[in-house]
């Protein structure tokens, strides 16, 4: 079995967002916000990557958290060349790992 362990880092040009949980976005603002085009948003919706919360429209809400997510997807779009259905694939199992991490860790506090 093969591990493969990533890491994000960060370029001197590259500066992580805010997440602002508490503001709203439409598609335009938040491609703007994620540095990528509305119709790569589509495909992380399409794809399950960013949750639904409205019919595909310009006036999709989104929300500050998905920006992160959005941010994570691309970055491993970009380091690992991987299809929209790989990143996929590849947000649930780092999210899947992350809560097996907590429920261990909240274990052993008990």
């Amino acid at each position: 079995m093969t591990t493969i362990q990533y890491q994000e880092s960060f370029s001197q040009d590259y500066t992580p967002s805010e997440i602002m949980d508490d503001h709203s976005f439409d598609l335009i603002h938040f491609a703007e916000a994620c540095g990528q085009s509305p119709e790569w948003v589509m495909q992380l919706i399409e794809h399950g990557i960013l949750p639904d919360r409205s019919p595909v429209t310009p006036a999709s809400t989104f929300l500050g958290e998905d920006i992160s997510r959005a941010q994570r997807a691309y970055r491993l779009q970009r380091d690992f060349d991987a299809s929209f259905t790989a990143v996929a694939m590849m947000l649930d199992l780092i999210d899947e790992v992350q809560e097996l991490r907590r429920e261990v860790k909240h274990l052993h506090f008990k």
